[in-house]
């Protein structure tokens, strides 16, 4: 049994309905955490999506499971089929070899009089896995020196100290934001975030007329782009022999070589940062871009 954890970067807003309308803010607002009141990815979410790209990949799109007139194939050396699981009728199925949790926000893009910073908070950075040298009250890896305040959005905090953040990456897009980290506490956390998000308001659009429907007007929430989630795949392969790869497809079937159930969700995550997760995205949202990952 295998858990690597991954760190992605939302490359455009992302929204993740609850469904339905609600009453407050937004029409239509997007799932949290039930605790904690933090927005967040589900893992159904993500293993539908990385589940048909990884399709995409292997040209085994009957075996995505979104398809009622198609059968998945249940063969053993099917990518798709053995790392995910299928259900062929009722007697005939196979649980999957991947579990994938829910994505979480581990650093939030807010404004600031300073530029753009990224807030985070310490039980959130323990729980990744990441070291935080000083986790008193407000601590930053910005060059402020202490008793100096800096407002994040509407909310003004005094910073205590200074901090480093070590990730583990060398990629550009931890580059540009290590410098630029805040680290609240946990309360102040959740108000930072839902105060921050990105409203959108849209019309529908009537398919008689092409022109804004009369009193359809609604808003949207979202997570801002540039926001880095973090998330866990434990594989759990039970299966006594591992197929090999190439045991019954032709070699030009399989556009990408596999030895793991691992490998197969690396590939559907790969056209996450194309096509995207959640809804609204024919109107720029979904987008997910992999940062880093490291086997836990």
């Amino acid at each position: 049994m295998i858990t690597k954890r991954y760190i992605v970067m939302a490359v455009d807003p992302l929204h993740v309905g609850t469904g339905g309308y609600r009453l407050g803010m937004v029409d239509l607002s997007i799932v949290r955490e039930p605790g904690t009141n933090i927005p967040k990815i589900p893992g159904t979410t993500l293993h539908g999506a990385i589940r048909l790209y990884a399709a995409y990949q292997y040209n085994k799109v009957q075996c995505a499971g979104s398809s009622i007139s198609e059968k998945p194939c249940g063969d053993a050396a099917c990518p798709v089929c053995y790392t995910f699981g299928y259900i062929k009728d009722a007697s005939s199925g196979k649980r999957g070899m991947v579990n994938i949790s829910d994505a979480r926000i581990l650093f939030f893009p807010v404004y600031s009089l300073k530029g753009p910073v990224w807030v985070s908070t310490p039980p959130v950075l323990r729980e990744c896995g990441i070291q935080v040298e000083n986790t008193q009250d407000v601590v930053t890896s910005m060059d402020i020196p202490p008793n100096k305040v800096i407002n994040l959005g509407w909310l003004m905090v005094k910073i205590v100290g200074k901090t480093a953040i070590t990730l583990g990456s060398e990629s550009e897009e931890w580059n540009q934001i290590k410098d630029r980290i805040v680290v609240v506490p946990e309360p102040v956390f959740s108000q930072v975030v839902n105060s921050n998000l990105e409203i959108r308001t849209s019309v529908s659009i009537s398919p008689e007329t092409g022109t804004a429907e009369d009193s359809a007007l609604f808003t949207y929430e979202a997570i801002p782009r540039s926001t880095f989630l973090w998330a866990d795949v434990v594989e759990d392969d039970y299966w006594e022999k591992f197929p090999k790869t190439g045991q019954t497809f032709k070699k030009e079937k399989l556009p990408h070589p596999w030895n793991t159930p691992i490998d197969v969700v690396e590939s559907g995550l790969t056209l996450c940062e194309h096509l995207g997760v959640g809804g609204m995205g024919t109107r720029g949202f979904g987008r997910i871009r992999l940062v880093t990952d490291w086997e836990v």
